[in-house]
């Protein structure tokens, strides 16, 4: 019995020390970073400059990892299967937490049991862009070339169940038009695509077609935002052109995989949080066309609740029905 006193003493003593020794010794190899979108795109772009940012100050680089496509399920199943022990985080975003759970049934990932929530990281400013071939320069005027040409255009969507195939639905639904979607891996694809003239119609972050616009090749038609950019004073805002009723704005965010060590999840709040507070960096995500959006992870969970509740109000908008997942 004495014997056995003394195992469990030591035993309250190592786990009373283990915690905080993990928490000084993390992250001490390289952190996988599983990105829920195609290489080259804005929240890519992003995160390859916070990479840049926080290597020094966690002694450690993260090695981004894009999985893009199909409306950021294939990442969300990558991060599940994932072990939780703090050497891979997941990017998510609007889709992943907000969307799939209400578009999907058999969706091979829990969204409110599988995941550990670190932080919101940002929220995108969106556009509404053409191709600059298109000759197309208004709403008003896409509106009407639609109508009279139903097999002329197509929007670049990041997969069924995607915030653009949404949006897609949307437009479709309040025009009377049949525009097709074509999906793609992520924003920037779609923007070469549009530049390309394959595409006609794009609807995400505008930090996608940015270089594009200063060359000509994209026009960006309205910013779906509560105010104008700064980036693009002269463009107007959604509800200027009659596109109000389209309640949706993007957000991306960091989780890990559900098990993740309390320590862990702390530790990566207080250094993401840290710099997405810094005016300097700050300032590189408005270059981005994105707005600084941390949050604690009780907070961000709040904030998942409140968005899965505003997507279901937008996927009645769409008229979309809810469908099996099928990879």
């Amino acid at each position: 019995m004495k014997k056995l006193r003394s195992v469990a003493m030591a035993l309250a003593v190592w786990a009373g020390v283990s915690a905080p020794a993990v928490a000084q010794s993390y992250p001490d190899r390289p952190i996988k970073l599983i990105v829920s979108i195609a290489a080259g795109s804005v929240t890519d772009v992003i995160m390859r400059m916070m990479d840049k940012e926080l290597a020094p100050r966690l002694g450690q680089s993260m090695i981004i990892e894009n999985k893009g496509g199909a409306s950021g399920i294939l990442a969300a199943q990558a991060c599940k299967a994932s072990p939780p022990d703090g050497y891979t985080l997941c990017v998510i975003y609007h889709s992943t937490l907000s969307f799939n759970p209400l578009l999907f049934n058999k969706l091979p990932y829990d969204a409110d049991k599988d995941f550990e929530l670190i932080t919101r990281l940002f929220f995108l400013v969106e556009g509404l862009a053409v191709s600059g071939a298109s000759g197309v320069k208004s709403v008003e005027e896409l509106k009407a070339q639609a109508l009279a040409r139903p097999a002329a255009f197509n929007l670049g969507t990041l997969g069924n169940g995607s915030f653009p195939e949404l949006f897609l639905k949307w437009i479709n639904n309040q025009w009377g038009t049949q525009i097709a979607g074509v999906p793609f891996r992520g924003g920037g694809p779609v923007a070469q695509a549009l530049a390309a003239g394959d595409l006609q119609i794009a609807n995400m972050g505008i930090g996608n077609f940015l270089p594009l616009v200063q060359g000509g090749q994209v026009r960006i038609l309205a910013v779906g935002a509560p105010k104008r950019s700064s980036l693009l004073p002269d463009v107007p805002i959604f509800e200027e052109v009659g596109l109000g009723g389209y309640k949706g704005r993007g957000w991306w965010g960091l989780a890990a995989p559900a098990g993740t060590p309390r320590s862990v999840i702390d530790k990566m709040n207080v250094e993401f949080t840290k710099l997405l507070k810094e005016p300097k960096f700050m300032e590189q995500l408005e270059k981005q066309a994105t707005l600084s959006a941390p949050t604690t992870p009780a907070e961000f969970a709040a904030f998942v609740k409140e968005d899965r509740q505003a997507a279901q109000v937008l996927i009645k908008l769409a008229n979309t029905a809810r469908e099996d997942y099928t990879p």
